[in-house]
């Protein structure tokens, strides 16, 4: 229990701040998320972007995949609350770009850290445009399951939330920038932003 529970908190730890329309797509959630996770675990794994010399090359790779399969702005817009009306769209996208780059600090370099684990995916459930796709994610002994929350757009189905032991990750992120505007406004929250993807690069360089 003490290794699953471990486990459990890495994975949510890493989303804290202290990833064709209907009519005519023709793939289902899950045909269209497996390229895009098992994408970035070969990246992950492959010995040819292995260690810190390679990691600028291995993170672009990872994240050209991840946009394929990812809805980064839905994510930001979800995030931000109702905050996201209250900024103009260059605001929008600077927020935009500093989430995406903590997703990717936090997240991918969590996976990073985790190379020995297999996905199971148990399957799907589709409402209207939304679906949620089933996995089981086995490593070191531990099952943990992680389901990918999915909206079908002009560009397909793509991610928008993760789900892990029933909680969904955005509404953590969505609390945590509510209190941070709430005390600190929106330039608050951006260097909260700044300075936790700054700590990122610093242990990344020491690493």
């Amino acid at each position: 229990m003490r290794i699953k529970a471990v486990f459990i908190f890495s994975l949510l730890l890493v989303f804290s701040v202290f990833g064709i329309s209907i009519a005519t797509s023709s793939t289902t959630p899950t045909e269209e998320l497996k390229p895009t996770l098992d994408g970035i675990m070969a990246v992950i794994t492959d010995p040819a972007y292995e260690g810190p010399v390679n990691k600028e090359q291995r993170r672009t790779i990872i994240m050209e995949i991840a946009r394929k399969g990812f809805d980064f702005t839905m994510m930001s817009r979800i995030a931000l609350g109702k905050d996201w009306k209250k900024i103009d769209s260059k605001q929008r996208e600077h927020f935009q770009e500093l989430f995406t780059k903590l997703l990717e600090n936090a997240y991918i370099g969590k996976l990073e850290d985790y190379t020995g684990q297999v996905t199971k995916y148990e399957g799907e459930r589709i409402k209207g445009k939304k679906a949620e796709v089933r996995t089981l994610v086995m490593n070191n002994g531990v099952t943990l399951p992680v389901n990918y929350i999915m909206v079908n757009s002009d560009s397909g189905w793509r991610v928008y939330d993760i789900k892990i032991e029933g909680v969904r990750l955005l509404r953590n992120y969505k609390a945590q920038f509510k209190s941070i505007v709430r005390k600190e406004k929106f330039d608050g929250l951006i260097k909260v932003l700044e300075e936790k993807n700054a700590t990122f690069a610093q242990e990344g360089s020491q690493s």
